[in-house]
């Protein structure tokens, strides 16, 4: 039997993270993957949607080119070029990943793994021990009841990124989501009619909602159509399209939909069932995910989990940060995962959220102050001609510590990191007012909701 110092169950952005580090740190390292790696995000998730994102971006801005004097000939979208473009995106990165493997030592062995003790894992027939082992085999699309899977009709976020059969004319996205958003965004753009259907009041329920209502309002302008406070509770297929019905969730009022291809986006799913647990007496709760201490270690000692194993938000790279935490504490470094997680939507404009919203800092009884910024006013965003949206902080009115940051807007993806720099280091709104811009940026909008914060902005007037 071969041994090794840590077998890592899952090679998607958490287990490859963590794979590498802990090679890194002179552990001998077993990693067995049953698919391909990179897991969900590099192959169906993260990396494929961002490369039709930015395909539909191009399309969308090039439709208001003629404004500064560009003319474009006419466009055409050839899918089957756009498809191959998307594979071979992805392939570089996994292939990156295996070299990355390759030259720090960590071998890979591939199949379907389980545990059959506390420090045993079998794949087939073969059995390897170690001293460890970092569960961290992700997650998949959670099924809607009355909406089974067949990824041609009903498709997961895996079927929505096939396009090579042609766009639907009307597509339906069930879950107003960060998958459920990004797929309208990307099938509005390419000509498809758009219905997005969210059970909660909001989109992206749980975000603060006075910037959830700027993308909202941004989207419909564009054409998507969004239905908020409904449910979709079955459908039929006729020769006209797929008939939805839809139901209010308060009063029952009930219509139906006519449809082409509808997306279920209500959440993912933890792959934990298969993985053997009892062998090690881990027991998950009761949807399935794996309770881990800081270090990311289970009620095992010699057994770890992190990603979508473990608890929500369920990202890519909060599996990543996980990762590179539990290979640490595997090593015997002083590791604990304790950080602020930001959230990003890739639509059109971009949303990005970290720390408190208005509402969830006022429900813990925070006395707060807040400071907006809108893109209308911001030169760079101009130049770009994408003005939807704005910055907006929450900071403590007492101490200035800044909450929370929420942006909707161009290029609020990359900014997001400076906002959650500022929460991670306990800054205090009057450090990111004072800490130069530079001009003409976007960026500059943080520095300016900051200023707002103590009304002390210069280009907006101050409320």
């Amino acid at each position: 039997m071969e041994t090794y110092d840590l077998i890592v169950i899952g090679t998607g952005p958490g287990g490859y993270h963590a794979a590498i580090r802990a090679a890194q740190l002179g552990l001998k390292v077993l990693a067995i993957e049953k698919a391909e790696v990179g897991g969900v995000c590099l192959n169906v998730g993260c990396i494929p949607t961002k490369a039709l994102l930015h395909a539909a971006q191009v399309l969308k801005e090039s439709e208001g080119a003629s404004a500064f004097g560009l003319v474009l000939e006419k466009k055409a979208l050839d899918l089957e070029k756009l498809g191959a473009w998307r594979d071979a995106v992805v392939k570089k990165l996994t292939g990156g990943v295996e070299f990355l493997f390759k030259s720090t030592g960590v071998k890979l062995k591939r199949g379907t793994a389980k545990l059959v003790g506390p420090n045993e894992v079998a794949v087939g027939d073969s059995r390897f021990s170690a001293k460890h082992i970092l569960l961290a085999t992700g997650s998949r699309p959670a099924e809607l009841p009355g909406f089974p899977f067949d990824e041609q009709r009903v498709v997961s976020s895996t079927g929505a990124l096939k396009l090579e059969n042609g766009v639907p004319k009307r597509f339906l996205a069930i879950g107003a989501g960060a998958i459920g958003l990004e797929f309208a965004a990307i099938y509005r753009a390419f000509g498809a009619e758009v219905t997005v259907v969210e059970f909660m009041d909001q989109i992206l329920p749980e975000s603060d909602s006075e910037v959830a209502g700027m993308l909202a309002r941004a989207l419909k302008k564009q054409g998507v159509k969004i239905k908020t406070g409904t449910k979709a509770t079955g459908f039929e297929e006729k020769k006209d399209g797929l008939h939805v019905t839809l139901e209010a969730v308060s009063g029952g009022k009930t219509e139906t939909l006519v449809v082409d291809k509808i997306l279920v986006a209500v959440g993912r799913k933890p792959n934990s069932e298969s993985l053997g647990l009892s062998a090690a007496g881990i027991q998950p709760d009761e949807k399935g995910f794996i309770p881990v201490n800081d270090r990311m270690q289970t009620s095992h000692p010699s057994i770890y989990a992190i990603g979508d194993l473990t608890k929500p938000p369920l990202l890519a790279h909060k599996a990543m940060r996980e990762g590179i935490v539990a290979a640490e504490a595997i090593a015997g470094h002083k590791a604990a995962f304790d950080q602020m997680i930001p959230a990003v939507v890739y639509t059109f404009p971009e949303f990005a959220s970290v720390g408190l919203s208005e509402e969830a800092a006022r429900a813990q009884g925070i006395e707060i102050k807040v400071g907006k910024f809108p893109f209308t006013a911001n030169g760079r965003a101009l130049t770009l001609q994408e003005t939807s949206g704005m910055v907006k902080i929450i900071s403590d009115a007492e101490s200035d510590v800044v909450l929370g940051i929420h942006i909707v807007g161009p290029g609020a993806s990359e900014m997001i990191s400076e906002a959650t720099l500022a929460l991670e280091m306990g800054a205090l709104t009057t450090d990111i007012e004072l800490s130069i811009h530079p001009h003409p940026t976007l960026s500059e909008s943080l520095m300016e909701a900051a200023a707002n914060v103590h009304k002390a902005a210069i280009h907006i007037v101050n409320k």
